[in-house]
């Protein structure tokens, strides 16, 4: 059976790349109906995505955005309002990777990777329940974290707080909302082939085979994966899913 979107309305951030895990959420929806607003950080990148699924025939709109300022979010907010008259889906997506060990990184470092991955997904939060609650009508939200948030990675300290914070923050904002029919889930990446997983194989390619081979079905996964997963929760086939965790790592956490 295939999912069902049509004439639900969703907000993605973190959009910008064509081989990206927002993009490829987007595709997803846009697919199976919905009408999207996608954003970044980078909005020219991010209106060209939006071009792409526009000239596929889908109602895309996109804009920049700055996920870590809340009069952003405000704009944002009213734009897809006005765009596509309410807001039935939140992807809070949009993120960034510092990846250090605790003996070098620097409270700078730590501040900004708590900023652009948690303290963003507070601000999506708040912005996308205030709308759902007064449209009435339920909503899914949906937040991106990583195994990063469920078990100890070295190297990715200030990542997994951020991630791990994102995890426990969703399930306390679902049973907060959970009345008003408004539905809070995490999704945890593996290893998953975006563009910057991309950079990182160029640059360390020993690194990443050692990876793969720890993957028990012997790859990384492939940004649609996350994609699927994303557009389910978003729909009304997952009516009664919330404040849950979907893992999508080919069952590296399983071992």
């Amino acid at each position: 059976m295939m999912i069902d979107l049509r004439g639900k309305t969703a907000l993605i951030t973190g959009a910008a790349l064509a081989k990206g895990l927002g993009f490829s959420a987007a595709r997803k929806m846009a697919e199976q109906g919905a009408k999207l607003f996608l954003t970044d950080i980078d909005g020219a990148r991010v209106a060209e995505r939006a071009a792409e699924l526009t000239a596929q025939g889908h109602e895309v709109y996109a804009m920049a955005h700055d996920v870590t300022d809340e009069a952003a979010w405000d704009a944002v907010m009213a734009a897809v309002v006005e765009k596509l008259g309410g807001l039935d889906i939140l992807v809070n997506n949009a993120g960034i990777a510092v990846l250090k060990m605790m003996s070098v990184m620097t409270k700078g470092a730590w501040d900004h990777q708590l900023n652009v991955n948690l303290n963003s997904v507070y601000l999506g939060c708040k912005a996308g329940l205030d709308q759902m609650r007064a449209q009435g009508r339920g909503g899914s939200i949906i937040n991106l974290s990583s195994i990063a948030g469920v078990i100890g990675v070295p190297g990715c300290a200030a990542y997994a707080a951020s991630k791990g914070g994102v995890r426990l923050m969703t399930k306390a904002i679902a049973m907060e909302a959970a009345r008003e029919q408004i539905r809070v889930n995490s999704v945890h990446p593996g290893s998953i082939w975006t563009e910057m997983q991309d950079v990182a194989l160029a640059d360390n390619k020993e690194q990443f085979d050692i990876i793969e081979a720890a993957i028990p079905m012997g790859r990384l996964g492939d940004p649609d994966d996350i994609g699927a997963m994303i557009a389910f929760l978003a729909s009304d086939d997952a009516k009664y899913i919330t404040g849950a965790e979907f893992i999508v790592d080919g069952g590296m956490t399983a071992q």
